[in-house]
């Protein structure tokens, strides 16, 4: 028998005025898996996350976290939250601000022990108004964390940060997938969902428009790209029918086609010393844009 989901949206409908934020939306977080909710500015994301944390209620249709209302205290007991847009009071030291967090959980991690997770010592007793944008995210997110959450909503949670500290807190969210917290992510990285995301769900005015894994996602997008050092000149290749477009790149040429493997016939055929070939399959970001440009309509909607 299946476990319930943690946390559900099931034909909702949201409307801000005459404005649809979300149009019939369902959407499910299961336990030990990262979902990625993706879509362009305006499609919905952040209503969808307010409704599941009982900031707002659907106008039609149900929000349900850990079986219960969303503004349950029990259920609200068991989430970490990391919102794009938060404000904290900047004379409190990121260690007090953490600790404070920590005192509404029942099970919270060792306040310093997160600090050490995330290389947050040199800045811990600093007033939070004197950190940088990047330094504040690294602090919000410690914040969120620090409770031991069953379930963990990051939304756009790497906004300001440079790569270095991207990837430290790429290692930690695996590091939480690992140890059975479960996590809905909103990001406008698409690399960061098709480095993360066990399960991808496109949500564009307010409704889903695409879901699955990573793979099933790229597979609505049928271009491959071929790179390859040859000797053929680019007006030929061009002349080939089965090349949509034609690129050079790092010193190679590179093919977008839908027929990969006559392309490389062709390829293999007319040039003997063609060599450093690579096929690659379209990216999630290829597929994001063209699933969501497909969607694309006039109507209202908000984030």
């Amino acid at each position: 028998m299946s476990q319930p989901s943690l946390a559900r949206l099931h034909d909702a409908h949201k409307h801000f005025g005459k404005i649809a934020a979300l149009d019939g939306f369902s959407f499910e977080v299961n336990r030990g898996e990262l979902v990625a909710l993706l879509g362009p500015n305006g499609a919905g994301k952040s209503t969808a996350i307010s409704l599941l944390l009982g900031l707002q209620r659907p106008d039609r249709g149900s929000a349900v976290l850990f079986g219960d209302e969303p503004q349950s205290i029990d259920a609200r007991r068991r989430i970490g939250v990391m919102m794009q847009e938060t404000n904290l009071p900047a004379v409190m030291r990121p260690r007090e601000l953490i600790a404070q967090v920590a005192s509404y959980y029942p099970h919270p991690y060792e306040v310093s022990a997160v600090i050490a997770r995330l290389a947050l010592e040199s800045l811990a007793d600093r007033p939070y108004g004197k950190l940088s944008g990047g330094q504040k995210r690294q602090v919000q997110f410690a914040m969120a964390i620090v409770g031991r959450p069953e379930l963990l909503f990051l939304d756009e949670p790497t906004v300001g940060l440079d790569i270095h500290a991207r990837e430290a807190l790429w290692r930690v969210v695996r590091e939480l997938i690992h140890e059975g917290c479960s996590i809905l992510l909103t990001t406008h990285y698409i690399e960061e969902a098709e480095a993360l995301a066990n399960r991808v769900a496109v949500l564009t005015h307010g409704r889903q428009v695409a879901a699955g894994t990573v793979d099933e996602i790229r597979a609505h997008v049928s271009n491959k790209s071929i790179l390859c050092r040859t000797k053929l000149a680019a007006d030929e290749i061009r002349s080939w029918p089965e090349v949509l477009q034609l690129s050079e790149e790092s010193g190679r040429q590179c093919m977008v086609t839908k027929e990969a493997e006559a392309v490389l016939r062709r390829l293999l055929g007319a040039d003997a010393t063609v060599r450093d070939i690579e096929v690659r399959r379209a990216g999630l970001a290829q597929a994001f844009t063209e699933i969501t440009s497909s969607n694309s309509t006039s109507s209202g909607s908000l984030q």
